[in-house]
């Protein structure tokens, strides 16, 4: 085998064979089992990926969870996204107003699920969180800051500074597991709160924002790669700077356009090397039978 084929086979001996909902069988880095294994024990990264070339570099890189938004008007969009990181534990991120009962809930979720999903974070009712989870669906709740609930808790800021928004967290926390829940994503909860938060659960903890007390460490892919014109939130850390790249990507386009209309006016386009000759015989022929009218 070649070098790249053996390191295919030796990644694979670590990889889980599983069933889709759609009994796809597939292979995966890690099952619900195996990240509730690693709790207190190894802590996870976690992004989330919006295109599919942001989701294969993910996975290329060793990333071990992605999450995915669930685009309600057309789903191949994220499936195609989801496709692109084949082997990675992959959460459909479902719209917080995306339905209206636990009966759209478990239609919505299994149409994610049988399209290659390993599971579904949900920041909708506790009643449609236990019924995806009674259905067999894995599903994620949120707690801390809900950004899409941010009314409720004073605008876009930390959420458990108090002792009664820590107990409010907490409380959240136990609701999630009595619904079903098996993982919960936490974001802006300060990070002392956070790590006792996690010792008192035993979902799978997300931290989005809120210190290394989480059982996973999730940032958004904009985030990691500088993409867009900010500003970033505080617990984002800038690894690269793709909105630059873009703004020089497009000084280039326009560069590239400009000398194209300028190199049509001044005759530089075509030059020789862009035509296609033909012998002298076949335009004399071609001439004597059509002659041109006048």
């Amino acid at each position: 085998m070649t070098e790249i084929q053996n390191e295919t086979a030796s990644q694979q001996k670590d990889f889980r064979r599983v069933v889709s909902m759609a009994g796809d069988v597939s292979l995966r880095n890690y099952t619900v089992r195996d990240i509730r294994d690693l709790k207190g024990k190894k802590q996870l990264t976690q992004t989330l990926a919006f295109t599919p070339d942001e989701a294969a570099a993910a996975e290329a890189a060793g990333i071990d969870l992605i999450n995915v938004r669930w685009n309600p008007l057309d789903p191949r969009e994220s499936f195609a996204v989801c496709e692109a990181a084949p082997h990675t534990f992959t959460t459909f991120c479902m719209p917080l107003t995306l339905c209206t009962s636990e009966q759209e809930a478990l239609r919505i979720g299994f149409q994610a699920m049988e399209g290659g999903g390993d599971g579904i974070y949900c920041a909708w009712s506790l009643q449609f969180i236990e019924a995806m989870a009674n259905a067999g669906i894995p599903v994620q709740g949120h707690a801390g800051l809900v950004p899409r609930r941010s009314t409720w808790t004073g605008g876009l800021r930390a959420v458990g500074k108090t002792i009664s928004e820590a107990e409010k967290i907490y409380q959240d926390f136990k609701d999630l597991e009595q619904a079903g829940a098996w993982s919960v994503e936490c974001e802006v909860i300060p990070h002392r709160i956070m790590s006792e938060l996690t010792k008192r659960t035993s979902l799978i903890t997300v931290s989005l924002g809120s210190g290394v007390g989480g059982d996973v460490q999730f940032l958004f892919a904009q985030d990691i790669l500088g993409d867009g014109p900010g500003p970033f939130p505080r617990h984002a850390k800038i690894y690269r700077d793709f909105h630059k790249m873009r703004q020089d990507m497009q000084k280039e386009r326009i560069a590239a356009f400009s000398e194209f209309a300028a190199d049509i006016r001044s005759g530089g386009y075509p030059a020789p090397e862009n035509l296609v000759e033909v012998d002298d015989a076949v335009i004399e022929e071609f001439i004597a039978r059509h002659p041109v009218e006048h």
